[in-house]
């Protein structure tokens, strides 16, 4: 089974509101089995127009961890915090390479 990653890439508007999340969402994402590769990077800009600000990088054990967490109504009221104190962008990928014939 090919694990599952989100990939965040965001810009905080509202540091204190945004505190909650930070502080809460841990238990949700080990809730699903996930875990944090890269917490909060500011990324090094080596090519292209891509500007990310913050990343963060969780893993799951499948893209199916992943969606359940994203779905999970547990925690959907920090979502809506998440959005409502950043400008975020966030994709899931699976991993292993293009290449792979099961994907």
């Amino acid at each position: 089974m090919k694990k599952g990653y989100l990939i965040l890439d965001f810009s905080i508007s509202d540091t204190q509101g945004f505190m909650e999340y930070v502080q809460r969402i841990p238990a949700h994402i080990e809730k699903h089995g996930g875990k944090y590769i890269v917490e909060g990077m500011v990324p090094e800009i080596l090519e292209g127009n891509w500007k990310p600000e913050t990343i963060v990088v969780l893993e799951f054990p499948s893209k199916e961890h992943a969606r359940a967490f994203i779905d999970d109504p547990e925690a959907e009221f920090l979502f809506d915090i998440r959005k409502n104190t950043t400008n975020s962008k966030l994709i899931l990928v699976s991993g292993g390479s293009w290449m792979d014939a099961d994907e």
